[in-house]
């Protein structure tokens, strides 16, 4: 989590600019996780399923602008991998996000799997931005990337969303307008804080592991 940011302290600013700008808040979430704030990608999915269900937002434009936010974000992380190659483990800004040693387990199963990894790869919490990364320090073809990930992408999308869709079509009914998306908001964080933790988890058993 990066150094002076609360979540608890940001869920206000959150749920008022969701309120006035739904669509592009939905975006600016699913970019700045992608680009490492702590906005994690299956909690905005979560959360906007929320949104269509209570009609804060409409599923057609709904599911291209998360469409557009992940394939974004994806794509940057590939473009980071790409430019700076295997340096990427030396980057002040990613290299807490992939190690050498984990560079290296990647490349290996690039060179059996190929696109598989990415088409795959892209449900393993934890392990996306490391694909995506690693994708790009092999060289993968741009367009073999975008249409692993743009595939793969519509499962995530399906899923998570369908997730926060069915949760928010068995709640009671919510007050409208600022109430609505208080209850939605406060939801959205608590998503938030138990990925997180699963995240800090895997993370915490990964080093371990390494250790070893």
């Amino acid at each position: 989590m990066l150094k002076g940011f609360d979540p608890q302290d940001n869920v206000f600013e959150i749920k008022l600019f969701l309120n006035h700008f739904p669509y592009l808040g939905v975006f600016a979430l699913l970019v700045l996780g992608g680009v490492g704030l702590p906005f994690p990608e299956d909690s905005t999915l979560i959360l906007s399923g929320f949104l269509v269900a209570h009609d804060i937002i409409k599923p057609l434009p709904g599911f291209l602008v998360i469409y557009a936010g992940l394939m974004v974000s994806d794509y940057f992380l590939y473009w980071v991998g790409k430019r700076y190659g295997r340096r990427v483990v030396e980057h002040k800004k990613f290299k807490r996000l992939i190690s050498p040693e984990r560079l290296l387990n990647l490349e290996e199963k690039f060179k059996k799997w190929g696109v598989w990894v990415v088409f795959f790869g892209r449900h393993l919490l934890g392990l996306r931005a490391q694909i995506f990364l690693g994708a790009g320090v092999m060289k993968m073809h741009p367009m073999k990337f975008l249409v692993a990930d743009g595939i793969t992408a519509l499962f995530t999308i399906a899923i998570m969303s369908g997730i926060g869709y069915a949760g928010g079509n068995s709640v009671q009914v919510l007050k409208r307008d600022f109430s609505r998306i208080e209850h939605i908001a406060i939801v959205a964080f608590v998503a938030f804080v138990v990925i997180w933790i699963g995240f800090r988890y895997i993370k915490m058993k990964k080093k371990v592991r390494d250790k070893d």
